[in-house]
C-alpha cells in the first residue's frame, strides 16, 4: 500500500480570517487522503500591539495550541500550502520571516520537486490578493517547486473568481470566509494533493 501524501499547511493570521481558510484547506486535504500538518508561523508583533486589538488578542489565545512551523516541516512534506493575509500587496512579515529561515534546506535542494500552493485574504476588494499569491509563487520558483493552482477547473471558480488560489475579502475582519471562499480553499487543497500524489508516485517509479 502506497504511503500517504504528506501535506503541511503553514499560515499566518492575526484575527483569524486566514486561519479559517487554513482549516478548510487542512480538512479538504485530509478528505483527499493526505496526512496533514497545520502549522502557524511565529508572531513578531509585541504583546502590547496584540492586546490593543480585541480580535487579534482573542485569536492569539485561541490558537496557542497550534504548533509553530519549523523548516523541518517543509522537509517532511510532499505538498506545501502557504497562507497569509495581504500586507500592502505582499505576504505578512511573519510568514516572510519564516521563509527567510529556509536557506539551508534550499541550499541542499530538499525543497525542490514538491508541490506548492497558496491562499490569502484581504481587508478590501482588490486589496492585493493576486500579487500576494504570485509573490509566494516566486518563492516556490526559487525553491524548484511545482506550483499548482485551482485555476478554473471547477464551475465554482467562475463564482470565486481567483484562479491563482483561494482568497477572501473580509471587510477589515468583519466578514468570515463564506462558502465560495471555503470552497475555493478546498479545491486548492484537492488539486495540490492530486498532483502531489501523482508526482510522488511517478518519481518513486
Amino acid at each position: 500500500m502506497a504511503a500517504k501524501t504528506k501535506v503541511v499547511v503553514i499560515y499566518y493570521s492575526a484575527t483569524g480570517i486566514t486561519y479559517q481558510l487554513a482549516k478548510a484547506v487542512c480538512e479538504a486535504a485530509g478528505d483527499a487522503g493526505a496526512e496533514v500538518r497545520l502549522r502557524k508561523v511565529r508572531e513578531l508583533a509585541p504583546d502590547e500591539a496584540i492586546r490593543s486589538n480585541s480580535g487579534w488578542h482573542a485569536h492569539h489565545l485561541e490558537t496557542q495550541e497550534v504548533p509553530e512551523a519549523q523548516p523541518d516541516d517543509l522537509d517532511w512534506a510532499d505538498v506545501v500550502i502557504l497562507g497569509s493575509p495581504t500586507r500592502y500587496g505582499l505576504v505578512a512579515a511573519q510568514l516572510k520571516q519564516f521563509i527567510d529561515t529556509t536557506g539551508p534546506l534550499w541550499a541542499k535542494g530538499v525543497l525542490a520537486n514538491k508541490v506548492y500552493s497558496a491562499f490569502t485574504s484581504t481587508a478590501t476588494s482588490h486589496g492585493g490578493q493576486e500579487t500576494t499569491l504570485t509573490s509566494l509563487f516566486s518563492v516556490f520558483y526559487h525553491w524548484g517547486g511545482i506550483v499548482v493552482t485551482p485555476g478554473y477547473t471547477d464551475p465554482s471558480q467562475f463564482v470565486a473568481g481567483n484562479p491563482y488560489g483561494a482568497s477572501h475579502t473580509s471587510n477589515n475582519g468583519e466578514i468570515a470566509p463564506d462558502s465560495n471562499a471555503l470552497g475555493a480553499a478546498a479545491l486548492t487543497a484537492r488539486r495540490a494533493v492530486q498532483i502531489g500524489t501523482a508526482l510522488k508516485a511517478g518519481m518513486a517509479a
